[in-house]
């Protein structure tokens, strides 16, 4: 049934290859679709350059697996001090960003504003500013604290799926999936990995299954983040051979939009602190004075620190890797809730050469939709929306390539074109995503 002009949300939607219009399925048949969806994306994974993009969602899907649950939420704060004014404004800025409920990046973003506000505000010795400067010790003070509450509950995220009872599916899934975007052989260029998550479930996946990750922080005691976009990789001398160097294979240029759990300002610059995976509480580790030195609350909506250190750095590598001609973005778990991320989106598919395609689990909030709607360019997009496309065990089963450089699969293919033996049906390519 093709898709009319209502909404996605609790239906199946799909669009690949050459339809013009996305469909809706009402009961999915893996079977069925495999041998439609499959190939396509197998196709698309053999772009030159290839990135990869994944949200909130992904973590979801992974604690899911492990503990049949959701995982730390975006649940918003409760303050004390200048609560109905935060509410409100927070209100403001989640519906000017599209999202229409306001949650805990809204409410820290507007209590950065207003603490700035009023310091401006109290330097001056107005009438009341000693009343003011209370209020304002203890806005802080509960920023800091509200933050740590949250990160204490994203790391018993982390806790959940190493500790759980299905621990085994859940990191054979994020392998699973992890490994079919970043088999790519040596000499294609690197996957390009983004992600909007302040937790460390993607770091757990890719140790898990050896895949090295690089991002821009230098160092390895006290890890230090770096301006210099130097395209840094790793080859390595093949036994017997001097002077060619190879390029070794799993390696992944890594990206963290929105910051970290255990990245934190200190002394001007950007550090990565020891945090244990799925610790107790982050106070034990990092610095217990300011909590609010986290850095894990951008700016979405207006670019305020989007437009800062280190934001800035990170934005321009998401738009450096993905606006090119060639360039195909898979997104998974995004809800489309940065404008900034959604403006590079919109940038990329005003290149003809370039592909999207998006997997998501629902489209409760409208704005997949929204986005496949506004840019204007069908014929760029794929789409795997609704409950069965977005399960993550689902999806690596039946739809994504095969997770490994399978050479041989593909000269098994080749020979048996040549000799007149290769069944037509499309169900065929079950070919890792690699030549």
């Amino acid at each position: 049934m093709v898709q009319s002009a209502s909404e996605w949300n609790d239906k199946h939607v799909y669009k690949v290859r050459d339809q013009r219009l996305p469909v809706v399925v009402d009961t999915p048949e893996p079977d069925s679709l495999r041998g439609e969806i499959e190939p396509w994306l197998t196709a698309l994974f053999q772009s030159e350059h290839l990135s990869l993009l994944v949200g909130s969602g992904f973590s979801t899907a992974a604690h899911w697996l492990a503990k049949n649950t959701s995982g730390a939420g975006m649940e918003q704060l409760d303050f004390s001090v200048f609560k109905e004014q935060i509410e409100k404004s927070s209100i403001v800025s989640a519906e000017r960003s599209g999202r229409g409920t306001a949650n805990i990046e809204d409410q820290i973003r507007i209590c950065n504003e207003l603490i700035r506000g009023l310091e401006i505000y109290i330097n001056t010795n107005v009438y009341g500013s000693g009343k003011i400067r209370k209020e304002l010790e203890k806005l802080k003070f509960e920023i800091g604290s509200g933050l740590s509450s949250f990160a204490n509950k994203v790391l018993l995220s982390e806790n959940n799926i190493i500790n759980s009872a299905d621990n085994e599916l859940a990191a054979e899934c994020l392998m699973s999936f992890l490994v079919s975007f970043s088999s790519r052989s040596a000499t294609r260029e690197r996957l390009n990995l983004f992600t909007t998550n302040y937790d460390r479930i993607i770091e757990y996946g890719a140790e898990l299954a050896g895949i090295r990750l690089i991002d821009r922080f230098v160092g390895s005691i006290n890890p230090i983040f770096r301006s210099s976009r130097v395209d840094v990789d790793m080859h390595y001398n093949p036994p017997g051979i001097r002077g060619e160097p190879r390029y070794l294979e799993g390696v992944v240029h890594y990206t963290k939009l929105h910051g970290s759990l255990d990245w934190t300002a200190q002394d001007g610059v950007i550090k990565r602190f020891a945090l244990p995976y799925g610790a107790s509480d982050i106070s034990t580790y990092s610095n217990k004075t300011d909590q609010r030195n986290l850095m894990i609350y951008p700016n979405s909506t207006k670019d305020r620190e989007t437009a800062e250190y280190p934001y800035v750095e990170l934005f321009r590598d998401l738009a450096a890797s993905t606006c090119r001609p060639n360039s195909t973005v898979f997104i998974y778990g995004y809800s489309f809730g940065d404008e900034h991320i959604n403006r590079v989106l919109i940038d990329m598919l005003s290149i003809p050469s370039t592909h999207l395609v998006i997997i998501s689990f629902d489209d409760e909030s409208g704005r997949v939709k929204r986005f496949y709607d506004g840019v204007k360019r069908p014929a760029q997009i794929s789409l795997m929306v609704g409950k069965h496309f977005g399960d993550l065990k689902t999806l690596i089963d039946n739809y994504l390539p095969k997770p490994a450089i399978d050479r041989t699969t593909i000269k098994m293919a080749d020979l048996l074109k040549s000799r007149g033996l290769a069944q037509p049906s499309t169900t065929q390519n079950e070919g890792g995503n690699e030549i």
